[in-house]
């Protein structure tokens, strides 16, 4: 699928500062949807190492009501929650009904990172796809939205990204050795996406596969993407308590 992904797709200035404001209007009047409908909606964000996952989730916040919505940026389970199954903290950070969940990354760590560097077995991981079905089904049966983006750079790109970040005296503390690491298992983790496309992409919690080597065009069309799912959601929804 990722080979199938058109990188070339761009916006121009222009066009970008009117759709991103647009865009921010709309998910501000969504918000009070969401609130007045009591719909909960989780939103997903994967992707390569400096793919613009941070980027977008600011944008996609900037005009929100900060009340409605939180951001967890996950990274490595704690020494606590190793001793629990993987998807339970996660289940802490389901967002009540009427708010928003963004992840940056997420319970698909189980079989990417965790694959990948071999922190879950074979049959761990193999086993974690049906979890994350039946997970994601749980609160899609519910009254919630699971929106799940994945933002697509290639590899010639992160590593200019990556350059260009080691130059940067702001931006220099957002790469580490780990990404240099990661970056070297490139064909393994396109393998383990892959695979993670084909197994976790039922219709109601689907992948959607953004191009970002543009940013601007990134940010707009996550927006859309967003919008548009909430809005399908909020048609199939039962009226409220």
């Amino acid at each position: 699928m990722l080979e199938s992904v058109d990188l070339s797709l761009n916006i121009d200035k222009k066009e970008y500062k009117e759709e991103m404001k647009q865009s921010q209007l709309k998910l501000l009047q969504l918000q009070r949807s969401i609130y007045d409908n009591q719909l909960g909606v989780i939103v997903v964000f994967e992707g390569w190492d400096a793919s613009g996952k941070g980027g977008a989730i600011k944008r996609l916040t900037s005009g929100l009501d900060p009340r409605g919505f939180e951001v967890h940026a996950i990274g490595a389970p704690s020494t606590n929650e190793k001793r629990h199954h993987y998807l339970k903290r996660f289940w802490n950070k389901v967002p009540p009904y009427g708010k928003i969940a963004i992840f940056d990354r997420s319970w698909y760590g189980r079989v990417l990172v965790e694959r990948v560097e071999k922190f879950a077995s074979v049959s761990e991981w193999n086993r974690s796809y049906n979890e994350i079905v039946q997970f994601e089904h749980l609160l899609a049966q519910d009254r919630y939205v699971v929106i799940k983006v994945w933002l697509h750079i290639s590899k010639e790109e992160q590593l200019k990204r990556f350059q260009e970040r080691e130059q940067d005296p702001l931006k220099k503390w957002k790469i580490t050795d780990e990404d240099w690491r990661n970056r070297a298992k490139w064909e393994m983790y396109e393998e383990a996406v892959e695979d993670m496309f084909q197994h976790t992409s039922p219709l109601e919690s689907k992948w959607h596969i953004v191009a970002g080597e543009n940013k601007h065009y990134a940010r707009v069309k996550i927006n859309h993407i967003i919008i548009q799912e909430i809005e399908n959601k909020l048609t199939q929804l039962p009226p409220p308590f």
